[in-house]
């Protein structure tokens, strides 16, 4: 009984928060279809808000008692709690599937941020593949509703049938009237009255969690998954964020961004140029065409890298659905980037400050790095960025691009045990905005070329030459002849340096059970050219 009676309230205010959105949203609309299309949507806001309420309130139920009475730091304790993360994550991922739309959107932007528990980013990844197409008649109704003119009217030939689905648009193959071969991305009715009800419970069991936990601070990752769905639902944005990347790219042969064509695009409706592909990650077409994953894998790296460090200008969504290959012949291939939709321009700080901290991360600069975390406002967490980026721990001797000596591994799984819940709620909250996208994309990034087999030292290499060319890019800008053909001497130099440094720290660790003899020459040479290079810096 006490358990219903605490659940009651809970419901009653979800469901006045999703009431509360429904006026707002029914007041305006004339009587008829568009009301009834509204009271639809309240219902069905209601009980997704219901069902969300009772699933997070047996998840942190499942937290508060099922861990009573256990140290913090002992074996049971984390054991019990990896037991009832994959539980929880289990019950949200039912909870996403059900309520479909922005839950499915919540639980894939959640599986993609590296600083969750693994066994949510896991359970919870199985929602990138989840969607549901509309029926043809309600996508007609979206297209002749934007454009007021009949289907047939505006296009030559349109495929019924979706090429793609995800959780706010589909896709379906058409034909303009000459003859052109067109993409075209419609949104699901009624998405902006949903996601006003959805946000809104949301933000409600987060403060509940808040109140609960008071440790939880995990409010801006809602704040920053509103905005990004925000940005989403407006395909306007969408195609200027696709031409502008565009524009990055255009000396980049390898790199395709589809023609958008303004006069069929709306905040609803998105027409593009049609670009043949398959995802970055299907390996039996790779196979098939003759094309080398580890190229792939290169060349995406390599555009993401350039879009972070020297554009500021970067996707927010790199999974592999929003990548293709598309073949050129004789093993060549483009590498096709659909989805502009979520986007995020740095801050020319951060931006710099970043490309600082991977310099230092290449180089292992402890003091570089724990003076950049004083300026990212992370403070002591900053010891952390070398195991978030570069799989090793600010003290290694572990040669970058490889393993983690098993006493390294010991040392690290102690430290991270005795870090509780506000700590790591802390370290979210320091962290600049601009920091959010960069894991998420890295995150994504890095799972992709790991389907790809790409070795680990390809995403260090390419991140320190873009950092080094983001570094010099703007006084490249600012300068004369002279000074930017010097400029551009001294980024190779130093980029030659930090690639020696990886080059033969790999070669070290291949090498560790050879003669000592035989390592100390190495040392020595690594030495030698280390101090011939800062000679000519």
């Amino acid at each position: 009984m006490l358990r219903r009676r605490r659940r009651a309230p809970l419901l009653l205010a979800a469901a006045a928060a999703a009431a509360a959105a429904g006026v707002a949203l029914v007041a305006p609309s004339p009587a008829g279809e568009n009301a009834r299309s509204v009271a639809s949507a309240l219902q069905h806001g209601v009980a997704r808000s219901s069902r969300a309420v009772y699933t997070i309130g047996f998840v942190v139920a499942d937290y508060k008692y099922s861990l009573r009475g256990l140290d913090s730091g002992s074996a049971d304790y984390r054991a019990k709690l990896s037991e009832i993360h994959l539980r929880s994550a289990k019950k949200l991922l039912k909870l996403c599937e059900l309520n479909g739309g922005f839950y499915v959107k919540a639980g894939q932007y959640v599986s993609s941020l590296r600083q969750v528990p693994k066994e949510y980013s896991s359970t919870l990844s199985s929602l990138q593949d989840q969607a549901t197409p509309s029926k043809f008649q309600d996508i007609k109704s979206v297209i002749e509703q934007n454009f007021g003119k009949r289907l047939h009217e505006i296009f030559l030939e349109f495929d019924e049938h979706p090429i793609a689905a995800a959780s706010i648009a589909q896709v379906h193959r058409g034909q303009l009237h000459d003859n052109q071969d067109v993409a075209i991305k419609v949104q699901y009715p009624g998405l902006e009255q949903r996601m006003k009800i959805d946000i809104m419970t949301m933000s409600f069991l987060s403060k509940s969690v808040s109140w609960i936990f008071p440790d939880y601070k995990f409010d801006r990752i809602l704040v920053e998954f509103e905005k990004s769905m925000s940005m989403e639902l407006d395909f306007t944005l969408e195609a200027k964020n696709s031409e502008r990347t565009a524009n990055c790219f255009r000396k980049n042969s390898v790199v395709k961004v589809p023609y958008v064509f303004w006069q069929l695009t709306t905040r609803e409706v998105l027409t593009m140029e049609f670009c043949y592909g398959h995802k970055v990650n299907d390996l039996d077409f790779l196979r098939r065409e003759k094309i080398s994953p580890t190229k792939v894998a290169k060349a995406l790296i390599e555009l993401f890298g350039e879009m972070v460090f020297v554009h500021g200008f970067v996707h927010g969504d790199p999974h592999p659905g929003n990548i293709l290959v598309s073949p050129q012949g004789n093993g060549k291939f483009s590498l096709v980037l659909l989805d502009h939709g979520i986007y995020r321009e740095l801050d020319q700080k951060f931006r710099l400050d970043y490309c600082q901290l991977w310099k230092a991360l290449i180089l292992l600069d402890t003091k570089k790095i724990l003076a950049l975390g004083e300026q990212f406002g992370v403070g002591k967490y900053a010891k952390y960025f070398p195991v978030i980026f570069t799989g090793r721990t600010i003290e290694s001797k572990s040669a970058i691009g490889t393993q983690m000596s098993s006493e390294e591994q010991r040392q690290l799984k102690e430290d991270l045990s005795s870090l509780g819940m506000d700590d790591i709620s802390s370290f979210m909250e320091a962290l600049p905005r601009d920091f959010y996208v960069i894991l998420r994309t890295d995150g994504l990034l890095r799972s992709i070329l790991g389907n790809l087999g790409a070795p680990r030292h390809v995403r260090l290499l390419t991140y320190a030459k873009c950092a080094v060319h983001g570094l010099e890019k703007q006084p490249k800008l600012e300068s004369g002849a002279i000074n930017r053909m010097f400029l551009q001497v001294k980024t190779n130099i130093s980029y030659l340096h930090l690639r020696v440094l990886i080059e033969i720290a790999g070669l070290l660790a291949k090498v560790n059970d050879v003669k000592h003899k035989a390592v100390d020459k190495l040392r020595r040479m690594f030495q030698e050219i280390s101090q011939a290079l800062h000679l000519l810096m």
